[in-house]
């Protein structure tokens, strides 16, 4: 019998690791990391064997040759390790992520493109160097375009979300099952619409996001100045009232909000709550416990951490 235990939304940067020294707001910063901490101790006691992970696409694994909505890893997955996040092979459940990708198509709603060497970058890896640490787990990388328009709705990926949670209950071997959403909350990069570029920076983000497959890190020192030279735009109203839909088992109600609207309220960077929504829709949407928030400037980020315990609601539920 297969189950879904426990899922965790947490939010990555990978300024945590690069920039740690110029981070001013250290004591938010440190709450941040306990809160990681937290959410890794609940993750292993709920003994997972594996994992969905569930994070975007910052083209490194995806370039602008060829972005799907959706990807599933079903053989190989290779982390890219920029910023100091974990580098090289991964340890990937295939019977799992094999399994969720028939069903998907065999239920004719969902066509999701698969991958059997798949490249995931800090968008993924990040949790796996946090959230992971010291577990012995396999994952089922799940990677969602985030950054390419035309992007996936919400709605769409909360369909998808219940889908998997399906095809993961009806897997005929035994697995403790765990769910990662690695992104968000509010905030904005200066990436452009790549079919609309405007000046310079623009138009050299859209040509390394097109041309980079093959030598990404020729890119990299340009595009990190641009970054680092963003104007934080973080919305920590917006990130309490997700939260609190999260908290109680509502985080579907973000659906009514179009890409368009996400974007003017939040930032570009907000695309990624689509990772958190998918999570808490493969648990059911479980009422959330947040673990921490703080909106942090230095890293450009709103940056939480909830846990989502099936155990603990049912608990709760029969006292």
């Amino acid at each position: 019998m297969t189950e879904i235990v426990f899922g965790v939304g947490a939010s990555h940067s990978t300024l945590m690791n690069t920039h740690w020294q110029e981070t001013l707001h250290k004591d938010r910063a440190e709450r941040f990391r306990d809160g990681l901490r937290s959410a890794r101790d609940r993750l292993a006691a709920a003994r997972p064997d594996t994992v969905i992970l569930v994070g975007s696409n910052h083209f490194r694994g995806f370039w602008l040759d060829l972005i799907p909505s959706f990807t599933i890893g079903v053989g190989e997955c290779i982390a890219s390790g920029e910023s100091g996040t974990p580098k090289g092979p991964q340890p990937v459940d295939v019977p799992l992520g094999r399994h969720i990708a028939d069903s998907l198509v065999e239920q004719g709603r969902f066509d999701v493109a698969f991958s059997a060497r798949l490249q995931i970058d800090h968008g993924q890896s990040h949790a796996i160097q946090y959230l992971l640490d010291g577990l012995d787990v396999e994952i089922v990388p799940l990677v969602v375009n985030v950054f390419a328009p035309p992007l996936p709705t919400l709605e769409r990926c909360e369909q998808l979300g219940r889908a998997v949670r399906e095809a993961v209950l009806a897997f005929p071997d035994d697995r403790r099952v765990a769910v990662i959403g690695s992104g968000g909350l509010s905030h904005r990069l200066p990436w452009p619409d790549w079919r609309e570029p405007h000046g310079e920076d623009e138009e050299f983000l859209v040509g390394a996001w097109l041309d980079g497959r093959e030598n990404w890190s020729d890119y990299d020192k340009r595009r990190r100045e641009i970054i680092r030279a963003a104007e934080a735009a973080i919305n920590p109203e917006f990130d309490d009232e997700f939260l609190s839909l999260l908290e109680h088992g509502q985080a579907h109600r973000i659906t009514e909000l179009t890409t368009e609207e996400l974007e003017k309220t939040a930032g570009n960077g907000a695309q990624e709550l689509r990772t958190w929504l998918l999570m808490a829709s493969l648990l059911d949407h479980t009422p959330a416990q947040r673990l921490a928030y703080e909106p942090l400037p230095e890293w450009l980020t709103g940056m939480a951490v909830a846990v989502l315990d099936p155990a603990r609601t049912n608990s709760e539920r029969h006292a």
